[in-house]
């Protein structure tokens, strides 16, 4: 979770013209890491994103286990975005055993997608990155200032979490989800009184919108490689293509052809990067501008309203689409709860274990999250792969600090410093994702 204080060392060497900026715990990400830029007459010479947070092996766990255990380990990598490693793992499994899945399941877990983009986004938005904009070492301070938007952002993140609890049996972790389908269904009662929930959540959404799109932004434009999943009737968040603004256009299982994760020394987490290309980019940002015309109506006017680009490649204004994101989210998932009449189902179809190999991508709220998992005769997994969002944005993160401060080495030092970790919370980064794996060579000698 956030780090609500941090130590921080800012050292300035004048006589030697040169200038090291140098955070020493992050605050207001969730997990532990380190900012460290070196600049020398008037040039940045050095960003480094130091995630030092142990590796917790995840992969190494999931070695040996049953399928079917794979949605319960995996939703442990995270305790905000659960649903995202549940999804992938289910839908990697699903793939590897030919499963054909009925519709109404698809829409379900959709639905409870939507729960977890709207408590994620919310939690983000209110309580880690607002403060920023406003001047604010933290959300407790700010609330002085804005009791009631904080208790709107509250009641957002609340209308998430009971979706999540409804749909998985509990807000944290949930038990539900399984390679199939669920263990349970949803009583339509049980929706409906969802549905008053969200109808006030989505009126709070609105009024994020419009609050978040007054703060004022810093300046940096980049061209980005932007890279998301893309459905052909739906805004993407567990199923479709993967696409990039530079035309890529694959199936998740070509995946590990065009991108590849490589160890740099200061960081626990593998940076991920396009082969032949460099780094890219996950997230809203990159799902907005890949996808921005699946939205729903309210979405599309709420973007007339406030006079949102288009395509947007300032990453200080992603907070602006994320606040779209839980709009949707909000619309989405009433959407779904007025469709729902598959009471009389059933909660999963049968499962025939074999040995295979299987792929699957979902939209976290952070951006693309992908899994493989190889698996045995009797359903034991034989080799998993995990790459979290957080990985894939650690090397553009890193070069938007490089830019940033390249172009604003005049300002002065709290300030800069303040603004290379708003830099940094643009992504939202979730550095515990991350520090699931670590390559280790063994060197004889």
């Amino acid at each position: 979770m956030s780090n609500e204080s941090s130590d921080k060392e800012f050292k300035v060497k004048v006589g030697a013209k040169s200038r090291t900026i140098h955070v020493d715990y992050l605050a207001r990400v969730e997990g532990e890491g380190a900012l460290y830029i070196r600049a020398k007459d008037n040039r940045v010479e050095e960003v480094k994103l130091k995630i030092f947070e142990p590796p917790r092996f995840f992969e190494a766990l999931l070695q040996g286990r049953d399928l079917f255990d794979a949605p319960d380990i995996t939703s442990r990598i995270c305790g905000i975005c659960p649903v995202a490693y549940q999804m992938s793992a289910v839908y990697a499994m699903e793939n590897a055993l030919g499963t054909d899945i009925p519709e109404y399941i698809h829409q379900l877990r959709r639905l409870m997608y939507c729960g977890e983009w709207i408590e994620s986004h919310t939690l983000h938005l209110y309580m880690l990155h607002a403060p920023d904009f406003l001047g604010y070492v933290d959300a407790v301070q700010m609330a002085k200032d804005y009791q009631e938007i904080i208790k709107r952002g509250l009641r957002l993140k609340k209308a998430g979490n009971e979706i999540i609890r409804c749909m998985g049996g509990r807000e944290i972790h949930p038990i539900n989800v399984k390679v199939g389908g669920f263990y349970q269904l949803p009583q339509k009662t049980q929706l409906l009184t969802l549905a008053g929930i969200l109808r006030q959540a989505r009126d709070d959404a609105q009024e994020t919108v419009s609050w978040v799109s007054q703060f004022r932004f810093p300046v940096l434009e980049k061209s980005y490689e932007c890279v998301a999943l893309s459905h052909e009737s739906e805004y993407p968040m567990a199923r479709g293509r993967i696409i990039s603004t530079s035309g890529l256009d694959i199936q998740i299982e070509e995946y590990n052809r065009h991108f590849e994760e490589i160890q740099v020394p200061h960081s626990t987490a593998l940076h991920a990067t396009m082969k032949n290309k460099g780094s890219y980019l996950v997230g809203p940002m990159a799902r907005y501008n890949l996808n921005q015309d699946k939205l729903s109506p309210i979405v599309k006017e709420m973007i007339k309203t406030i006079g949102f680009e288009k395509q947007c490649y300032n990453p200080f204004r992603s907070i602006i689409i994320r606040a779209l994101e839980i709009l949707y989210a909000c619309d989405e998932a009433l959407r779904i709860i007025e469709a729902y009449d598959a009471e009389k189902q059933p909660a999963s179809v049968p499962i025939n274990k074999r040995s295979s190999i299987g792929y699957g991508a979902t939209e976290a709220p952070r951006g693309l999250l992908y899994h493989c998992y190889h698996l045995g005769e009797q359903g034991l997994i034989k080799e998993a792969k995990i790459i979290p969002p957080t990985s894939q944005n650690q090397k553009i993160i890193e070069e938007d600090l490089f830019d940033y401060v390249s172009d604003h080495l005049s300002m002065p030092d709290e300030e800069l410093r303040w603004n290379c970790e708003q830099a940094i919370r643009n992504y939202d980064p979730c550095i515990s994702c991350s520090t699931h794996f670590l390559k280790l060579e063994r060197v004889n000698g």
